[in-house]
């Protein structure tokens, strides 16, 4: 298929809102994004065009099921929504855009995505990962701020704020927060996939992120047989592509660089 540069793909029985930015995956790499738990294609804001500009690469983003303008999904969610994403859903995806070579970028829930599905899919296609502001367990401070992002969106202005990004912004919010406070969302942990996965890995958190600690980056280096480079920015809270854009934008170019010149040599 061609790629227009915004519209719908229809993956399984979901309507999935996309953008497309820069050369389409036949011409040249691809950078997938995935977003955060909250986020969607809207909220990434121009941080996607400029990070084609910087790496000539094709850069497509696209909202989950219940985000953005995409189908809704039923509630409560599965506390296995970011495995069955990454094991079901983003697999078809990455087909139905013909996608060729590139790097999966994921930031936040989309960090955890790109992870399990690097680490259970032998995909040749992909050679390298960004995870920005990853989750690979929940820690104690990360749900003390889901707690408080709950208080924001029933009694503050948050839900209106993320209501001008979110076709039903109910399903989004409690999809997402209703899933990590669930009780038994505590057992979740996925570090076991880490083991697994073959290709280098750049790790970007900021110094100040209110929702996980440097012991997210500390088990990526004890469980990872790649290569892991960390972007540890000061500054910086849970989202440094909006909080610190130039260090973020110069540290992932320069990563994805690397990858897509060293599979170039190695072709």
């Amino acid at each position: 298929m061609t790629l227009a540069d915004s519209g719908f793909l229809n993956i399984g029985s979901q309507h999935i809102e996309y953008r497309m930015i820069g050369p389409r995956p036949d011409a040249a790499p691809t950078l997938v994004l995935l977003h955060e738990g909250l986020g969607c294609v809207g909220l990434w804001a121009d941080f996607p065009d400029q990070l084609s500009a910087a790496t000539g690469a094709g850069v497509l983003v696209y909202s989950r099921a219940g985000y953005g303008k995409s189908s809704p999904v039923a509630l409560p969610r599965p506390l296995t929504y970011m495995h069955d994403e990454a094991r079901d859903v983003l697999p078809r995806l990455l087909d139905a855009i013909g996608f060729k070579r590139g790097l999966l970028i994921g930031h936040s829930d989309g960090a955890s995505i790109a992870a399990i599905y690097a680490g259970s899919h032998q995909d040749h296609r992909v050679g390298g990962l960004v995870l920005i502001a990853p989750h690979f367990f929940t820690e104690d401070a990360g749900i003390a701020s889901i707690v408080e992002a709950r208080e924001a969106y029933e009694t503050g202005d948050l839900r209106a704020k993320l209501s001008r990004w979110h076709a039903d912004v109910d399903n989004a919010f409690k999809g997402w927060n209703g899933a990590w406070l669930d009780p038994g969302f505590r057992q979740w942990d996925i570090t076991e996939y880490l083991a697994y996965i073959r290709v280098p890995i750049l790790i970007v958190q900021g110094k100040d992120d209110q929702y996980g600690t440097v012991k997210q980056i500390e088990v990526a280096n004890q469980e990872c047989y790649c290569p892991v480079e960390v972007a540890l920015l000061p500054g910086a809270r849970h989202s440094p592509q909006r909080d610190a854009p130039e260090a973020t934008l110069a540290a992932i170019a320069e990563f994805v660089a690397r990858v897509l010149a060293s599979e170039t040599s190695a072709a």
